[in-house]
Order: structure tokens, then C-alpha cells, then sequence
């Protein structure tokens, strides 16, 4: 029977995953506020199950809206912040915390009713309600902690383990969940007495659910190549002030981050972090290699087929451009049809070998509406022999671009290109 019950649990962690990593990979579709509206819809139902609610299994009591449901959507809210940023994730939360807080004080005015009735005759369970509410405001000012916590590791760590998505989800979810796991029992033990079964059955269990969604989350993320518009080099300190919503962190946030048409980092974003790139590259005594690559003729689709139809090209070549590269390439929208790619790590040879597949793919893949193929041109420059400046870089892959353009476009010019 427990065999069944462990079956059920996996089953409910499966459905779980599916649906809202579905709903967050469609964001840029049906919009980002059905996955968040999602993560509170269950909030209450995680609660309620993690309150009242307990299945036994070998290693004790463990609660479905604990195990599967909380330690997923922290997950979940890691996986936001690896495709959005530390902004957008304070968002949900914020709206968790909020409706927590009307949850109580509609129950505390419920209660002053003089003729309040309920249908059926049941009675009204009002210690239920303020208890769950007051719960929930809990588990949601822990999910806060939580959150910057597991933000906090995954960055920290990522400094070792920076292509291994999945480890990180692993090491992260154990550690934060560990905490989780004492600072809710205690509520559960201080209001309803719940033994030290429910805690190391709870804490066994989400351990091996911290194991099961960073193995879902971390292949999720590796089959389909997706690069975090984070940036993986940002400092300690620079993520915390971020997350602790310091006025120069919000003026940043407000002037940065994504095109609104592509989807890919913006200028703005490529301003800041670009100069920090180098930098840290020649500081470390590494390579890096920088690509500007723009759209040939793309002025006669624009022409020929309208703005519409030339967004749509746009947004394609930024699509294929996102599958060439690696985790560790940052894609930039620079202006127009112009795109920018840094690629850490990456000497000038090998980046000017990789431009080289980029363009094959961008002219196997998009197309114009009367489906001719869309070409590209690139520069390559890198460090040391380019220069050990973004600017000098910028300038020497500009220049390469233009003889790419002069030698016929859809080609790629390099340190070792004709």
C-alpha cells in the first residue's frame, strides 16, 4: 500500500512539473501572469494539505502540499528567476504575502457578522480559517527567505558549477528546503502539537524531492539549450542589493533588461554588462570573444512585406541565434537588425568557428513570407590580439562586419578569416 502511496507522490510531482513549466515556457504567449496566478491558486490547497493532511510512508508522515507542492514551487520560483530576474520573482511573492494577509483579516471580520447563516447547516469552522491563514502568512514570509536564499546559492555556486544546471537546482533545493522544513515545523508543532515524525518524514521527503525536480528542471533547461538572461557573473553583494530593492538596483532594473520585440537582453543591459565581461576575462586571464551580427538586405523585407512581417523575421534570426549558443554566450539586441553576442571564454578562433555554424543555422532555419532564406553577416574580434576593451572590441568586430558586407554578405570575417 505505501508502494502505491510513493507511486502516487511521483505521479503528483510529474503533473505538477508538466503543467507549470508549460505555463512558464509559454509566458511570451498567453503572458506570465497565468503562471503566477497558478502558484497562488495551489498556495491555498499547499497550506491546507501541509496543515491537516498526511500520508505514511517508510521513512513517516510526510504531506503531499508540503513535499510536492511547496518544494515545487520554490523550485519553480528558482526556475523564473534563471529565465527572468530577481524583479519579476519578487512579484509573486509579493502577491502571495498580500493575499495572505486579506485571507486573515476577512476571516477576523467574517466573525463579527450578527447573522452570519451557512448552507446546509454546517458550522462554520473559523479557528480552521484563521489558523490556515495565519499559516500561510508564515509559509510565505519563509517563502521570502527561501527565496533570496536559494537566489543567493544558485549564483554563489554557479561560479563552480556553471554548466550543470541540474546540480545546482539539487544542492540549492536541499539546502533552502532543509531550512524550510524547521522553520514551518515549528508552526505546525506550536499550534497543533505535530510530533518528530513529521518533521524528518517531511525532511526525508523533500529531500528526495529536491532530487526530483532538479532532475526535471535541470533537463528541462539543458534540452532546450536555454541561456538565462541572468547575468551568471554578477558579485554576491550585487545580488543581494537587488533583491533587498536598493534605489540604484531599481533605477537599474527600470533602464535595463529585455527587448520588448525579441525577447534577448537589450543595449542597455549589454552597457552594463559587457564592460564587466571583459574586465573579468582578462582579469582571470581568460578569453573572450565578441560577435556583431546583422541581418542582410533586411531593409528590402521591410519593404516588400511591411514592419509586421520584418518583426516577425527579427524575432526569428534572435530565436535561431538563442539555439547556437551556449549557456554561457550572452545575446544582445543592439539596434535595428543588429545583434551583439559575448561569448565568455571563447578564444577568436574557435568564436569565429562558431559564427560560422550561427550563420548555417540562421540561413537553415528563417525565412522571408514568401519563404526565401534570410541571411546574416558577422564579425568576430576577441581578446588579447583585438584589444582588452569592450570598445575596442565593438570597433574591430564593426569593422569585420563591414568586410563581411563588402565580401558578398552571408559570411562570417574573423582574426582568421580572409
Amino acid at each position: 500500500m505505501q508502494m502505491a502511496d510513493i507511486f502516487l507522490f511521483f505521479c503528483e510531482g510529474l503533473l505538477y512539473v508538466a503543467v507549470m513549466v508549460a505555463l512558464l515556457h509559454l509566458r511570451h504567449l498567453i503572458g506570465l501572469g497565468v503562471f503566477v496566478a497558478a502558484l497562488g491558486v495551489l498556495h491555498f490547497i499547499e497550506t491546507y494539505l501541509a496543515a491537516v493532511i498526511y500520508v505514511q510512508v517508510p521513512v513517516g508522515f510526510i504531506s503531499p502540499g508540503s513535499v510536492v507542492l511547496f518544494s515545487g514551487k520554490l523550485m519553480m520560483i528558482l526556475l523564473l528567476y534563471v529565465k527572468e530576474d530577481a524583479a519579476t520573482v519578487r512579484q509573486p511573492i509579493y502577491g502571495l504575502l498580500a493575499g495572505n494577509f486579506l485571507t486573515v483579516a476577512f476571516g477576523l471580520l467574517l466573525q463579527q457578522h450578527v447573522g452570519l447563516m451557512t448552507a446546509g447547516h454546517r458550522a462554520a469552522d473559523f479557528a480552521f480559517i484563521d489558523e490556515i491563514g495565519w499559516l500561510m502568512i508564515w509559509g510565505t514570509l519563509l517563502l521570502y527567505l527561501d527565496s533570496i536564499l536559494i537566489i543567493l546559492m544558485y549564483e554563489k555556486i554557479g561560479r563552480y558549477l556553471r554548466g550543470a544546471p541540474g546540480i545546482r537546482f539539487f544542492i540549492c533545493g536541499a539546502t533552502v528546503l532543509t531550512f524550510d522544513q524547521a522553520g514551518f515545523y515549528l508552526a505546525l508543532y506550536l499550534m497543533n502539537g505535530a510530533p518528530a515524525a513529521v518533521f524528518w518524514g517531511g525532511w526525508i521527503a523533500k529531500m528526495v524531492a529536491a532530487l526530483f525536480y532538479a532532475v526535471t528542471l535541470g533537463g528541462y533547461l539543458h534540452f532546450l539549450r536555454f541561456a538565462p538572461v541572468n547575468d551568471p557573473d554578477r558579485k554576491l553583494g550585487d545580488i543581494f542589493n537587488t533583491l533587498t530593492f536598493r534605489e540604484r538596483y531599481e533605477d537599474l532594473l527600470s533602464r535595463s533588461g529585455r527587448d520588448t520585440l525579441t525577447g534577448v537582453l537589450d543595449r542597455s543591459r549589454f552597457e552594463l554588462m559587457a564592460p564587466r565581461l571583459v574586465r573579468n576575462a582578462i582579469t582571470s586571464g581568460n578569453n573572450v570573444s565578441l560577435m556583431m551580427i546583422d541581418a542582410d538586405h533586411f531593409k528590402n523585407i521591410n519593404d516588400r512585406f511591411g514592419h509586421l512581417e520584418g518583426d516577425q523575421v527579427l524575432k526569428s534570426i534572435a530565436s535561431a541565434l538563442s539555439l547556437g549558443l551556449r549557456q554561457t554566450d550572452h545575446l544582445f539586441r543592439y539596434g535595428g537588425e543588429e545583434f551583439v553576442v559575448v561569448c565568455e571564454g571563447l578564444d577568436p578562433i574557435h568564436a569565429t568557428s562558431r559564427a560560422n555554424d550561427i550563420l548555417q543555422l540562421v540561413t537553415g532555419s528563417v525565412l522571408t513570407p514568401d519563404h526565401m532564406p534570410v541571411t546574416i553577416s558577422i564579425g568576430v574580434a576577441g581578446t588579447p590580439g583585438d584589444g582588452e576593451t569592450v570598445n575596442a572590441l565593438l570597433s574591430a568586430a564593426d569593422e569585420r562586419l563591414y568586410r563581411a558586407k563588402k565580401q558578398g554578405r552571408n559570411c562570417v570575417v574573423g582574426t582568421v578569416g580572409p
